[in-house]
């Protein structure tokens, strides 16, 4: 009976109750709607909930990938800089912190810089991993950014940017709002060069990160339903304990504000950003080799511009690289304001 009890039973029992071992991340749920989407699928559909079009976060390598050509690129190596020069802590240290985020992500810090082929023009593009330390801008990630903008400036490139961030790292003090004007100066470099500097503002893009180098941009980018602000809503309406407008904050409701310049599903991101960097490069040799003349005054007093050839308008208006407009349903029409005819040398006067 010894032998029934202590080997039969428990064998047939391990047989009957066998749970099979299945990983953490094999479904996924939909935030909004709760649906429950196999997580092969999910990935398939570039990290986008089918039914909800509600948009996920990507780490940097899944980010990067989905960018280039064939998901292939180059990483750019960044400066090591000091890794908790305040030596600080709260409920943990900072050097334990930094370890364990590292051994998470893979990553050196919370930026990571590429270079590489988008649709066969080279650029440079740098990724914020909100999964390290909530993409919070430290010392080390604002280097990466401003040595990802110098790269580019050096190769004469485009410069992309996805900005995911809770704002300014704290553990780092006042070492790290230093980086706002570093990456502020970084893109003044870019500026000079000519060269386009395009901003995707992923969900969620927030603090310091917001008030520098994520909204200087030459074209603000926005993810559907990415929250987009300094202030969260919640610290907002504790504040003024009012109401807060319906999507306050949302990329959607910073359009209609005029904030960003366009919302950009993921699907249709990669081969935006392309066009994009095509057509200002584009401009920007145009806008090199124009000359200008000096202005001429008419009649009424009013002055010509820069001089361009037709030859060079023309080809640049046939080109296929001009974005078409596309076609708005009604509700999504602006109304037109109504305003009051005057004559121009009235409003002259």
């Amino acid at each position: 009976m010894n032998w029934i009890n202590n080997v039969v039973r428990p064998k047939i029992r391990s047989f009957l109750t066998t749970k099979r071992d299945v990983p953490d991340d094999l479904w996924k749920k939909c935030p909004e709607t709760g649906q429950m989407v196999f997580h092969k699928d999910l990935e398939a559909n570039q990290f986008v909930i089918p039914g909800s079009n509600y948009h996920m976060r990507m780490t940097a390598q899944q980010r990067l990938q989905s960018l280039f050509d064939d998901g292939e690129y180059a990483k750019v190596p960044v400066q090591e800089v000091a890794h908790d020069p305040l030596k600080f802590r709260d409920g943990r240290k900072y050097a334990e912190r930094l370890k364990t985020s590292k051994t998470e992500t893979g990553l050196d810090d919370a930026v990571f810089v590429a270079e590489g082929p988008l649709e066969g023009q080279e650029i440079v593009a740098a990724v914020q991993d909100f999964r390290f330390m909530a993409g919070s801008l430290g010392m080390a990630a604002g280097e990466a950014g401003v040595t990802g903008m110098l790269r580019a400036v050096d190769k004469g490139v485009p410069f992309i940017l996805f900005a995911a961030s809770g704002g300014a790292r704290m553990q780092e003090g006042i070492l790290s709002l230093m980086q706002m004007p570093r990456t502020t100066i970084a893109v003044q470099k870019l500026r000079e060069a000519r060269l386009p500097y395009l901003v995707v503002l992923t969900d969620p893009t927030t603090g310091g990160v917001t008030a520098s180098y994520a909204m200087l941009g030459d074209v603000h980018i926005a993810e559907p339903g990415a929250l987009i602000c300094f202030a969260g809503p919640r610290v907002i309406q504790q504040t003024i304990r009012e109401q807060l407008p319906e999507g306050f904050q949302k990329a959607e409701y910073l359009l209609s504000h005029g904030m960003i310049d366009m919302v950009v599903h993921r699907h249709k991101l990669r081969e935006t950003l392309g066009r994009l960097c095509r057509l200002m490069t584009a401009q920007g040799a145009v806008a090199k080799t124009a000359k200008p003349i000096a202005a001429t005054t008419t009649e009424r007093g009013y002055l010509n511009g820069n001089a361009v050839d037709g030859h060079t308008i023309e080809t640049l208006a046939r080109a296929p690289d001009v974005i078409d407009p596309e076609p708005v349903d009604e509700a999504e029409r602006f109304e037109t304001p109504k305003t009051r005819p005057t004559s121009r040398d009235g409003a002259r006067n």
